[in-house]
């Protein structure tokens, strides 16, 4: 089982790489807060990841580690993803705004882009605001 989640904030993958690395040394381990504990935990640890929507498509995602109870800022208990730091590219596809998280069953998940592919085809070469716009028009 996997969850997809909005990115809100970073414009792209390469701002979300950068906040995320940012956080990861500053606060370890690199983990994502939400409000709700997904009943489904135990289906999603170390098997699952949690794909973003960025810029309004659901183009990455991360495996989770572990999932636990943490305290946000105000002091409310939230659950905190524990992510893989690696952000691995996915076929690209569109997702309309939605508030909170979803589970995303792995029939239902967008596959991986092969890196070796990726760079065979020179994909990966391309900045990632075209690469988008390409995948968009269904080119990619």
């Amino acid at each position: 089982m996997n969850i997809l989640k909005l990115c809100v904030g970073p414009r792209d993958v390469a701002s979300l790489r950068e906040g995320q690395a940012r956080r990861a040394l500053l606060d370890p381990p690199l983990r994502h807060l939400t409000r709700q504990f997904p009943k489904r935990a135990p289906e999603i640890i170390g098997s699952g990841s949690l794909y973003w929507v960025v810029a309004g498509f659901c183009c990455v995602r991360q495996r989770i580690l572990d999932i636990r109870e943490e305290a946000g800022d105000d002091g409310t208990p939230h659950a905190a993803l524990v992510l893989d730091p690696e952000l691995v590219a996915v076929a690209a596809r569109p997702v309309k705004p939605f508030q909170g998280w979803r589970y995303l069953a792995p029939e239902a998940a967008p596959p991986d882009i092969a890196s070796a592919a990726a760079d065979a085809t020179g994909i990966s070469a391309l900045p990632e605001a075209l690469r988008r716009e390409l995948q968009a028009l269904c080119l990619l």
